[in-house]
């Protein structure tokens, strides 16, 4: 089940023309230069493209820029090497040629050649005088065009293209005032998945399911936290080339009530719960799953009271989730999926044990864009996640799915994954067995 990406760019370039449409239809009195900016690559990570820049475009390349100007001409500016990259890394540009390869009208150079085969984030005006020069042309010749591209400062993934938006506005002053912020509307097309894309997030759910079913196997007294990683991670890569979408958590004992532990040194002891909070990317997508076991094949009687509890918690928010709700907002108490969890586990006297949101979009990031001021509607994917968390009995418990907002409520993507304590464990004791089964 390896992953294919799409080769016709089709429902890049429509979502590229949504944005132009909502531009024009919000800012009618101006032109638009839409500048999209790829990310980075360093030497430290597998490059990975910045997800928005994806979304509208499906070009894994880094360090290129994406212009569509105000005739509707799409530019890709990519960097001019001393060397051919395609010798060091594999590259979908390999000239100027390929611009109908990666969907777009013409592919030129940023700037003037530089020396290596990667470009670094650090902002010189030879590396980009092409396009600088094309920027003022425009800029120019329209009094009233204006820039828009991504300058949300509270997203990290933009902050490398703040950084360097902002010594294009140094170079080009003019470009201080003729700028517009479009992440809110990109980020309001990204909540609403298409099929291709809850296909896809489908996909890489069914890999972490299979992902913890294989970790099952392996919690037993004297394992290692690592090794239940490694495990996970075998499978993401044997499964379907997938990588991990966000560090893999393996907790054991204590461990357990670090919400984000990550350490995985520590040796499993009998009687331990062991929660594993993990999520394949596939085709760039994520899922996120978190299920709780225990050590010895079987819940403790509190253990098992606790694990309960927090299940009930999840099914209770499970069928009350409708479009209309929220995921987490205090102005609408009554509405809010987290706070309705809360107040579900104030009843079983648990909640202050609770000290994390209930949920979060899912899709591209694993904790993907969406306003939490806006109530939850058909095509959203997200997750649901109660925990509870009491350090002074080493008990850690939360289970999470993922869900796809229908017209009527959610239908749960991971619906496959045990999760009732009887099925936990049975299905730990039924892989035990069937381990120990010759032939």
């Amino acid at each position: 089940m390896v992953f294919t990406p799409p080769t016709n760019f089709v429902i890049f370039k429509q979502r590229r023309k949504q944005v132009v449409e909502i531009l024009r239809e919000h800012h009618h009195d101006q032109q638009h230069i839409i500048m999209l900016m790829a990310d980075f690559e360093t030497d430290r990570h597998i490059f990975r493209q910045e997800s928005s820049f994806y979304y509208l475009t499906g070009i894994t390349e880094p360090a290129v820029i994406l212009c569509i100007f105000p005739d509707g001409k799409e530019i890709l500016y990519t960097p001019q090497f001393e060397v051919q990259r395609s010798t060091w890394t594999p590259t979908a540009i390999e000239s100027l040629n390929d611009a109908a390869k990666v969907g777009v009208d013409e592919i030129r150079f940023l700037g003037e050649k530089t020396t290596g085969y990667s470009y670094s984030p650090v902002f010189t005006r030879e590396k980009y005088v092409h396009l600088l020069n094309d920027l003022t042309n425009a800029l120019q010749t329209h009094e009233t065009t204006h820039v828009a591209t991504l300058r949300d400062q509270h997203h990290g993934s933009n902050l490398w293209h703040i950084d360097l938006y902002n010594h294009f506005v140094t170079a080009l002053p003019e470009l201080g005032q003729r700028t517009i912020d479009c992440s809110s509307m990109i980020y309001e097309m990204r909540r609403i998945k298409d099929d291709y894309e809850t296909d896809l997030i489908y996909k890489a759910v069914q890999i972490t399911a299979m992902a913890h079913k294989t970790a099952a196997t392996l919690i037993e007294a004297g394992s290692y936290e690592y090794e239940i990683l490694a495990a996970v991670e075998c499978v993401f890569t044997q499964v379907a080339a997938a990588t991990p979408a966000f560090p893999s958590i393996i907790a054991s004992g204590k461990n357990t009530t670090v919400i984000h532990y990550t350490d995985k040194t520590r040796q499993l002891n009998d009687g331990d719960l062991v929660v594993i909070d993990i999520g394949a990317e596939y085709g760039m997508y994520s899922a996120d799953l978190t299920r709780t076991y225990p050590v010895g094949k079987k819940f403790s009687p509190r253990q098992r009271e606790i694990y309960q509890k927090v299940l009930d918690a999840q099914l209770y928010i499970e069928s009350l989730a409708k479009p209309g709700m929220f995921l987490n907002n205090a102005r609408y108490p009554e509405k809010s999926l987290h706070h309705l969890a809360v107040t579900f586990l104030e009843r079983q006297g648990l909640a202050q044990y609770f000290c994390h949101g209930l949920g979060h979009y899912l899709g591209l990031d694993v904790h993907d864009v969406g306003d939490l001021q806006q109530p939850l509607q058909p095509g959203e994917i997200f997750t649901l996640e109660p925990g509870v968390y009491i350090p002074a009995e080493n008990i850690g418990i939360r289970i999470e799915d993922n869900y796809i907002m229908a017209d009527d409520g959610v239908v749960c993507l991971s619906y496959e994954l045990p999760k009732s304590p009887h099925d936990i464990e049975h299905m730990m004791s039924v892989q035990v067995q069937s381990e120990a089964s010759p032939g």
